[in-house]
């Protein structure tokens, strides 16, 4: 019997990743900062069209894209005149679980089926769960989802609990944690005891099942308009959402801006048990975003697929209480009930469409279903029920974990943006402090750091000499 204290599951770390995911990430590293990021990513053997087709099998992709004309038109009233560009949304809803996370879990679990795998098993709390347990159960795989669900007094956060109930009809299994650093060595113990498959959300494997997302909607913008998207609005947290879409987006020829958007939740503390039912939102918010941005080997494997500053031209911020009231104005404008979390990237696109040309075209890259713990309603009453104020007015006053403000009018909307270079200076920094002596910063190390930032030579290394004081 191998030791199975947490010391003992930490220590066997490496050789567990190796053999769940079936790639030698040490076969990548290039230097003691760098590795070889393109041949990661096309170390899967799965092409584009494969990843299509690997998606057809289970009626994965093909979802529709909508033309929201409504709130276009709404959009227009408020903008200057010769301003207010046509709004796209994608409707991953249409998959099979709900939620693009199909996607991502389709390449995975295929995977895990023609190498032989008795399961798949990941880590996670939110739409990710759903689409693996969807996956498995088609392949007629076993699944087990590992998720922090309550706080230490036992009260659950309702979308994890639909999550939850959602595996389970699935046929997973489903362990429920309460916050806190147990849930990874946890699930590196169910990974190490079961020889499961790791269909973790940051693997080659995940990112290229997403691509499809963004070839899709250029094509069939193409199709449908005879151009390409201006603005394709991309809902940020861990990053492989932006990563993905972005690179199918440039696989299909579009050089579209890519713009992210995540919920703005500072000050809160996504690992802290006092946190944890504070926030109405438990993906697409800065929580992640900003960490996953600047540190995104944080992951479960050793090197992170999902880069996203590689990716973003713009990163912007909205509020809570903004989303919950564009998702209110989709179903009734629109007649589309979708999730909230989903529907972060809409709130951004309205805001930005009434600064662009009215003859200008944003794509939103996804939707997500909405159910009983998802919607807005159980949203907000356990904010209430945390203590949290509730009120209509000028959302600028939501003071995250304190203060949830809707709009009184859709004028109120905002977006605040997040100054990338200061982004790319921090992942810098971080990137320096885990190299035991900066030192051996070598041309290597540079060119590298020059790709993740998307900046120039210049710009690295001034950083750096501002890092080490000089």
């Amino acid at each position: 019997m191998k030791d199975a204290s947490y010391l003992a599951v930490m220590a066997r770390r490496n050789e567990v990743m190796k053999r769940s995911v079936g790639i030698d990430y040490e076969e990548f590293e290039i230097s003691p900062l760098a590795f070889d990021y393109e041949r990661l990513m096309a170390t899967t053997g799965y092409s584009l069209d494969d990843v299509y087709a690997i998606q057809r099998e289970t009626q994965v992709g093909n979802t529709p894209l909508v033309e929201l004309k409504n709130l276009t038109a709404l959009a227009r009233q408020l903008a200057p005149s010769g301003k207010g560009a046509r709004i796209f949304i994608k409707d991953e809803a249409a998959n099979p679980s709900g939620s693009f996370k199909d996607r991502r879990a389709s390449v995975s679990v295929h995977h895990a089926k023609v190498n032989h795998y008795p399961g798949v098993v990941v880590a996670t709390s939110g739409n990710y769960g759903a689409a693996v347990a969807s996956q498995a159960a088609k392949h007629r795989l076993r699944c087990i989802i590992v998720q922090e669900t309550f706080d230490s007094q036992g009260l659950g956060q309702p979308e994890i609990v639909e999550k939850g109930r959602a595996c389970e009809a699935y046929g997973a299994e489903v362990l429920q944690l309460t916050v806190g650093p147990e849930l990874f060595s946890v699930f590196l113990q169910v990974v190490d005891e079961t020889g499961y498959f790791n269909a973790s959300l940051y693997t080659p494997f995940s990112i290229s099942g997403i691509e499809t997302l963004g070839h899709e909607l250029v094509m069939q913008l193409r199709v449908r308009e005879g151009r390409d998207p201006d603005m394709v609005i991309v809902t940020h947290a861990g990053g492989g959402n932006i990563t993905g879409t972005a690179r199918g987006v440039r696989q299909a020829g579009c050089h579209a801006m890519i713009v992210a958007a995540s919920v703005d939740l500072r000050g809160l503390h996504m690992a802290s048990d006092k946190d944890f039912n504070r926030k109405a939102f438990t993906t697409g918010h800065t929580g992640f975003g900003v960490p996953f941005a600047t540190k995104p080997d944080r992951s479960d494997v050793p090197r992170n697929a999902a880069r996203p500053l590689r990716y973003m031209d713009r990163y912007v911020t909205v509020t809570q209480g903004e989303v919950f009231y564009i998702t209110e104005a989709l179903a009734q404008l629109e007649g589309m009930e979708r999730g909230a979390a989903g529907n972060t990237s809409l709130a951004a696109a309205f805001v930005l469409a009434q600064q662009m040309d009215s003859n200008q075209i944003i794509v939103v890259q996804e939707t997500e279903y909405t159910g009983a713990g998802k919607h807005p309603t159980a949203q907000l009453t356990l904010m209430q029920q945390m203590g949290i104020e509730i009120r209509r007015g000028d959302p600028q006053e939501n003071i995250p974990g304190k203060v949830i403000v809707l709009p009184q009018h859709p004028r109120q909307m905002r977006v605040q943006e997040v100054d990338l270079d200061q982004l790319r200076r921090s992942y810098i920094k971080n990137a320096i402090a885990s190299l035991e002596d900066s030192k051996i910063l070598t041309d290597t190390c540079i060119d590298f750091l020059v790709d993740e930032t998307r900046r120039d030579h210049r710009f690295v290394k001034e950083t750096i000499n501002l890092l080490k004081g000089g």
